[in-house]
């Protein structure tokens, strides 16, 4: 009897961990190997930022402590959709991003440019394992001492290989960006989320 149980338990267990691994590649296999049609280019333009009507608005005040586990802290990003909380490191060095996200590239949190943040995507809860999850117009929010805490939208998601530096780009015309990098196909790939700074959400704007 307690033999039949630990079968069922254990063939139980290998159904869980095939059906997640099939849904991750369902899920990544539905990711473009290009970018997508919409760019900054066709995204908001400089004057709906500065005359956005949430510019009345002010941005929540935040208060992130300046180092974690030994290491500055950049930012704080939150996405609601996958149920991320994690700080961003200001070091990208292979130890730093063993404990969290890191800027990789770009100027300070949520001022013009592109910031660009990379992550491992080993199943951590801190870690970018589920970016795949997300689409188009879900919201990112980035948060920080400056500027405090700013939404942003996604509108694009694609796959790149490494020698690919199209998503660092600064260009974006004035806009306020987000890029988010993670490994993909056995890190033969790499997976992008691209966010830039909504008219719609509360936050800092350019002046």
């Amino acid at each position: 009897m307690i033999n039949k149980i630990l079968k069922l338990l254990i063939i139980l267990i290998i159904s869980i961990i095939i059906g997640n691994t099939l849904y991750g590649i369902y899920k990544e296999e539905k990711i473009s190997n290009v970018p997508g049609k919409k760019s900054v280019e066709n995204g908001f333009s400089i004057a709906e930022f500065m005359t956005g009507k949430d510019n009345e608005e002010k941005s929540e005040q935040i208060n992130l402590p300046t180092t974690y586990k030994g290491y500055e802290v950049s930012a704080e990003l939150y996405i609601p959709k996958i149920n991320l909380n994690t700080y961003v490191l200001d070091d990208k060095s292979d130890e730093a991003m063993w404990i969290c996200p890191t800027k990789y590239y770009g100027p300070e949190p949520n001022e013009v440019g592109n910031y660009c943040i990379a992550a491992h995507n080993y199943d951590k809860e801190n870690m970018f394992n589920h970016i795949i999850e997300l689409e188009i117009g879900d919201t990112i929010y980035l948060s920080d001492n400056k500027n405090g805490k700013v939404k942003y939208e996604v509108y694009d998601i694609y796959k790149a290989i490494p020698s690919n530096t199209e998503a660092l780009l600064q260009n974006t015309s004035g806009r306020t960006e987000l890029t988010l990098i993670t490994c993909s196909d056995y890190s033969s790939k790499r997976i992008i989320v691209k966010a830039q700074m909504s008219v719609l959400g509360t936050g800092s704007f350019p002046t």
